[in-house]
């Protein structure tokens, strides 16, 4: 791995407010890395970093520690009772796997499904444009990164931002239509990786963080079983995963 060192950049943000959990500060560690190959960003999800775009980054937020890096063993998932509803409400949905692209589509469904969560869940609503999308989302995919479509009446209605790496799917981001909220197309969209996973050969979907007390987080604890990473190991370290329940 030391051999792609010199083709990163390393920096940290300055303290802001926590998008999280409200009276804390927020502090990120980023590595700007546009060479990585999936057998790098496979050893840095595996230790907790993020990737959006050439920018991988991880939480050093002072005097916090409730961002915790879960993933779920697609290996031994049984989808619950609310799960297989969602799955009989998309039985007629088509899904496309493929590179990722940028496009005034994407964007404009984007800022309709932030201003929708703005509204709803008190998300910070920023518009952003196709130049922002293709910095965020197209970029540093290399040969690993993907996008998934849902497409329903002939529409996307639905777009599923992932890396498949060397051990399992990273969920970078996903984002739908709110006027097709009845189909749970988030809870879909985990369920097709878990899908996905298996036929790839693939245990883990790498879900990011979960954090008490954060509602949009919540519905990651419901795809069981999973593991919790303790702490932020470095490359020279042996990620610690371990089976633990976080609603507890």
């Amino acid at each position: 791995m030391k051999s792609f060192e010199c083709y990163s950049v390393d920096f940290c943000t300055l303290d802001s407010e926590c998008p999280y959990l409200p009276n804390r500060q927020n502090r990120m560690y980023y590595r700007f890395i546009p060479f990585a190959t999936k057998a790098l960003t496979t050893a840095l999800i595996q230790r907790g970093w993020r990737r959006f775009g050439y920018s991988y980054f991880y939480p050093i937020c002072k005097g916090c520690k409730e961002c915790k890096s879960i993933r779920i063993d697609a290996l031994k998932f049984k989808p619950s009772k609310s799960q297989r509803r969602a799955i009989k409400k998309n039985r007629f949905t088509k899904v496309v796997l493929q590179e990722p692209t940028a496009s005034p589509y994407r964007v404009e469904l984007y800022n309709k499904y932030h201003k929708f969560k703005s509204q709803k869940s008190g998300w910070y609503y920023f518009p952003i444009d196709t130049k922002t999308y293709y910095k965020e989302f197209v970029v540093g995919a290399h040969d690993f990164g993907k996008e998934v479509l849902y497409v329903i009446d002939n529409k996307i209605v639905g777009v599923d931002l992932i890396d498949i790496l060397e051990d399992g799917i990273s969920s970078i981001y996903f984002y739908y239509d709110p006027d097709y909220g009845k189909f749970s197309l988030g809870i879909y969209s985990l369920i097709y990786q878990i899908e996905l996973a298996r036929k790839l050969g693939l245990r883990w979907i790498y879900l990011g963080y979960w954090v008490k007390g954060c509602a949009s987080f919540a519905y990651k604890t419901q795809f069981k079983p999973y593991q919790v990473l303790e702490n932020f190991p470095s490359l020279e370290e042996t990620p610690n995963w371990i089976e633990k329940d976080l609603d507890d």
